[in-house]
């Protein structure tokens, strides 16, 4: 599960560097732990592999997290690596001190990612967190804990989460994203299609399914990650938010994809075309390019019926 979390954070950070490089001169990636900081080794490899398009910028990295000095210890191979422009900050604490931390390292005003892994997503924190611009958070928690509500409501426009549901048995867990920039969330939703789908991060599952992981669609169901996504949920689920609300633009509908679902928005279009063809929906223009403006709504009688 672990390395499941590292190569998502993996993949958003190479997304996030070079965009926050280009938009300002300095930038800021927090990452905070309620447990084991095990994924900021990795995240420091990432900055290092960006290091010629750092001249002239300034990165500052935070890591927050207990488990006393051995943390700086394990960190310190991958700093030395690190040029002249990116400055590493290991705090002790738990995510808590986040608050704190950014308002002390300048976060606000520039561009600002932050990994909250494993902490409780108080309004403070959260609130601490959208002081960059732009500001993008990736959290983690238990499956029991709501994220989506939490980062609605400290500001962020765009927010998907999933769960992610270990096939052994083992306790799940929910990751969430929340940004403001369409861009950076397709990134996310990318990403959590390109990880491998065993924990160990080897892209092996064994037989027995252990180490495996599945995804459990905010919507319903789980879905295998191996692969391409399935299209019978996704295509049930746009059926069921036109029956809820109405006709939509097939633009509002991979929205939806993107933001209610496990699903990116290329997904809805490809469920659409199936809805079309199965006679579920009906268009507005009858024909042409299924673009971003064509209004999609359902059929009623017995053709508009589940298409799983």
């Amino acid at each position: 599960m672990d390395a499941v979390l590292r190569e998502l954070l993996v993949r958003q950070l190479d997304h996030w560097l070079p965009g926050a490089l280009h938009r300002s001169r300095r930038a800021t990636l927090a990452l905070s732990y309620a447990g084991d900081p095990g994924t900021a080794e990795a995240a420091l490899r990432v900055v290092a592999g960006f290091a010629d398009r750092l001249r002239g910028r300034r990165l500052t990295v935070l890591v927050l997290a207990g488990g006393g000095p051995e943390v700086p210890a394990r960190l310190g191979a991958v700093e030395a690596t690190l040029p002249a422009d990116v400055a590493v900050h290991v705090v002790p604490g738990d995510p808590a001190r986040l608050p704190v931390v950014l308002k002390a390292a300048g976060a606000a005003g520039a561009p600002l990612l932050t990994l909250v892994d494993g902490g409780a997503p108080d309004p403070a924190l959260l609130a601490a967190t959208t002081t960059g611009r732009p500001a993008e958070v990736l959290l983690t928690a238990a499956a029991t804990v709501a994220l989506r509500p939490a980062l609605t409501a400290a500001g962020f426009p765009l927010v998907a989460e999933v769960e992610l549901v270990p096939v052994d048995g083992s306790p799940a867990r929910r990751v969430a994203f929340g940004t403001g920039l369409d861009k950076s969330l397709e990134a996310f939703k990318d990403a959590l299609w390109a990880v491998n789908g065993s924990a160990d991060g080897s892209g092996d599952v064994p037989a027995d399914g252990s180490g495996a992981i599945r995804y459990r669609d905010p919507a319903g169901g789980l879905l295998d990650v191996a692969g391409p996504p399935a299209a019978g949920p996704l295509r049930d689920e746009l059926l069921a938010e036109l029956s809820r609300h109405g006709p939509h633009t097939v633009t509002e509908l991979r929205r939806h994809a993107l933001t209610a679902t496990a699903y990116r928005a290329v997904d809805a279009g490809r469920a659409l075309t199936e809805l079309l063809d199965t006679g579920a929906v009906a268009r507005d223009p009858e024909h042409g390019r299924l673009g971003g403006d064509v209004l999609i709504s359902a059929v009623p009688g017995p053709d508009a019926r589940s298409t799983a």
